[in-house]
């Protein structure tokens, strides 16, 4: 019988061990806030609250549209200042119930800052703050760029090759990444690779990796909000997935049934750090367990998924899972994979809802 106890004791604790549990329940949390007399809600917790005062709100933002909804329990200051880091250029204020924009304006570091002037009488806003065009089904661009670790030193000519490509006429909207943006994911590092991206002319919409995860708890939802979430952009749905521990939680397998439904007549795009499957079979860079890997692609696959993109392989790879394009992106300076001569890289995407056509190509920095 004591045989029998420590057996089923220690099924028990083997059934609860989920490394990725405890990021999606903060994954579940983000975007809410709430001090005396106000309280905050970024819906689908589409950004980070940096700071909560009546008559100022901060914020990060973690997909190029954002829906913030204010509630007072008193009369509002007559003034309030609305400030948005990782801002889309081109983005909007606007208002329900319906107030007048003051000022609005994005400066070079990506931080847009909106001024309000809120009746005594007001307790619920609700404020949306996107470009015009993102809901409108159309062509455009975006970059991928995955595993910087310990080449943060050396990202800058990355980002200015990245700039540049922007500046051309058909530019660049955001750079999504998957992964590993640091060494160890600790709090100056995270604040690093944020100090950085203000070289950038676009947003950085990212998930995290393994390399964030030397820290308990993991700092990286206090910087970058959520590391799964879905957003949709011009008639293109984008998940990002957790996979930072070689698996999926199942709670985030929850949230991925609604938003492939969510996307089932569009262009989808996932992107996370980890690949369920390595194409070579030979790096150890895999999911934990090939039947869950397995179940994973089956449902991107019966979803209708149009592309995935992974990190954690350091080097640049183009294949077919589940019938679904791959690709392997992981060229932001950490060590490379040798002799593949494939050197830091990254990928611009062009996507074009009404055609519905995704094409990638690799863009090579050294």
């Amino acid at each position: 019988m004591a045989g029998r106890a420590a057996l089923a004791c220690t099924l028990a604790v083997c059934g609860c061990l989920r490394p990725s549990e405890e990021r999606a329940r903060q994954d579940a949390e983000i975007g809410q806030a709430e001090v005396e007399a106000l309280r905050a809600q970024i819906e689908g917790g589409q950004g980070v609250v940096r700071q909560l005062e009546p008559g100022y709100v901060s914020l990060w933002e973690s997909a190029p549209r954002l829906r913030l909804q204010l509630a007072y329990s008193e009369p509002p200051p007559g003034e309030l200042w609305i400030e948005v880091a990782n801002c889309m250029p081109g983005a909007q204020l606007a208002a329900a119930p319906e107030l007048p924009v003051l000022s609005g304006e994005r400066d070079r570091s990506g931080i847009c800052r909106f001024q309000l002037a809120p009746p005594p009488e007001l307790r619920e806003l609700e404020l949306t703050i996107a470009p015009p065009e993102s809901e409108r089904p159309g062509r455009f661009r975006f970059a991928v760029l995955s595993d910087v670790q310990e080449a943060i030193n050396r990202v800058q000519d990355i980002y200015t090759r990245l700039n540049a490509i922007a500046a051309e006429p058909e530019g660049l909207d955001f750079l999504l990444g998957a992964g590993d943006l640091t060494e160890r994911g600790t709090g100056e590092q995270l604040e690093r690779f944020q100090a950085e991206l203000t070289q950038l002319r676009v947003p950085y919409y990212t998930t995290l990796g393994n390399h964030e995860l030397g820290q308990n708890p993991t700092l990286f939802h206090d910087y970058f909000g959520r590391g799964s979430q879905s957003f949709e952009y011009r008639g293109v749905r984008f998940s990002l997935i957790d996979s930072a521990s070689a698996t999926v939680d199942p709670i985030v397998f929850g949230w991925l049934a609604q938003w492939l439904e969510a996307g089932r007549d569009q262009l989808h795009v996932v992107a996370m750090h980890i690949p369920p499957l390595d194409p070579f079979g030979v790096r150890n860079g895999a999911f934990a367990s090939r039947s869950e890997a397995a179940k994973l692609l089956a449902r991107l696959a019966e979803g209708g998924v149009d592309l995935t993109l992974y990190g954690h392989i350091h080097s640049y790879y183009h294949f077919d899972n589940a019938g679904i394009p791959a690709y392997i992106s992981g060229g932001g300076g950490a060590i490379p994979e040798r002799f593949d001569q494939i050197g830091r890289h990254f990928l611009v995407v062009e996507a074009d809802a009404e055609a519905q056509r995704l094409d990638v190509r690799l863009v090579r920095v050294d």
